[in-house]
């Protein structure tokens, strides 16, 4: 390997993620010349952005403007009172910098990886660098659910301050440090979208006994399936687990189900219910390769809805079931 291909990973990239990058980005360009240079601009594009993000202020360090003092707890205090409307213009600069950085990195996993699956026929090296490179772009896409996830916390009107504090403060450790992975600072988190993005619905009958199996077998922490087993919890609970388990809203469900009866039917397919939905359903595994964007998809969908129940007052879960996973946590914190 070349002095020029060691260096673009250096101090870009963990050891595992250098390693598998240094291994495949060489034999890209052995196969694929223009395959590696596009490769090659996006790993700039990963240094540029890094260099952008270590000039900035590290958020926990004193500071002042217009006559106020900044710190680490008028930063909190900012945060906790996040209303979400402002979107990122609410956040400081150095967090939208962290993640335009983690977007840059995910984007150039997503080149790296259709580059290496269109190389997979004509040399089986390629479908061992695109699995691993695949597993590489869902810990970095988990690691920006995990800010997301926290993000919704911070502005939900229903949760208490101490454990929004305790949010925030977790925001800004991964804000100030970019290199910092979702297993750093959410293992379980991890070990939950880690399992779901490994296991297919079946749908069958709607209960979740199947989908909730696979998670034991793709070693889901019990920690987090203990969770939602438990005998005190609430009925909004284990419908968001529902909504993880199917990979759609509690509004779907209830749709398809309502369509079971009046069709007659004990069991149903994925395809049956794309076509009574309308919509496709996304596959979250497929072929045994995780597809970690579909996983982000379904983050949001549910997301989304569960902010809609909020702010309308409709029936339903108020959080996604990693929220109400990650609410304990904190709680217990």
């Amino acid at each position: 390997m070349s002095v020029a291909a060691e260096a673009v990973a250096v101090d870009l990239f963990d050891h595992r993620e250098q390693a598998v990058v240094e291994r495949a980005l060489a034999a890209v360009e052995g196969r694929a010349p223009s395959d590696g240079l596009v490769l090659r601009g996006l790993i700039r594009q990963i240094r540029d952005a890094q260099h952008l993000l270590e000039a900035s202020r590290a958020l926990r360090a004193p500071t002042a403007l217009g006559g106020e003092p900044r710190s680490e707890s008028t930063l909190i205090d900012h945060l906790i009172a996040l209303d979400g409307l402002a979107g990122d213009l609410a956040l400081p600069l150095k967090a939208n910098l962290s993640r335009t950085y983690l977007l840059t990195k995910i984007n150039f996993l997503r080149a790296f990886v259709k580059s290496t699956t269109a190389l997979e026929k004509g040399s089986p090296e390629f479908h061992q660098f695109s699995h691993d490179l695949r597993e590489e772009l869902g810990q970095s896409i988990y690691t920006l659910l995990a800010e997301e996830l926290f993000l919704a916390l911070l502005r939900k009107p229903d949760i208490e301050v101490r454990i929004k504090r305790r949010a925030a403060d977790k925001l800004i450790t991964v804000w100030d440090d970019a290199h910092l992975e979702i297993d750093d600072f959410a293992p379980l988190l991890e070990s939950a979208w880690h399992a779901r993005n490994r296991i297919t619905s079946d749908f069958g009958c709607l209960i979740g006994a199947t989908e909730t199996f696979r998670l034991v077998c793709e070693d889901c922490s019990p920690e987090v399936l203990d969770f939602f087993a438990r005998d005190n919890r609430t009925e909004d609970e284990g419908a968001a687990f529902e909504e993880f388990l199917f990979n759609m809203t509690s509004e779907e469900l209830g749709l398809l189900r309502r369509r079971m009866r009046e069709d007659g039917l004990r069991s149903v397919s994925q395809q049956w219910a794309a076509q009574a939905l309308g919509r496709p359903i996304d596959a979250l595994e497929t072929s045994h390769e995780i597809d970690p964007v579909a996983l982000y998809r379904s983050y949001n969908r549910r997301q989304l809805a569960a902010d809609f129940r909020m702010m309308s007052g409709a029936p339903g879960p108020r959080r996604t079931a990693e929220g109400y996973l990650m609410l304990d946590l904190l709680d217990r914190d």
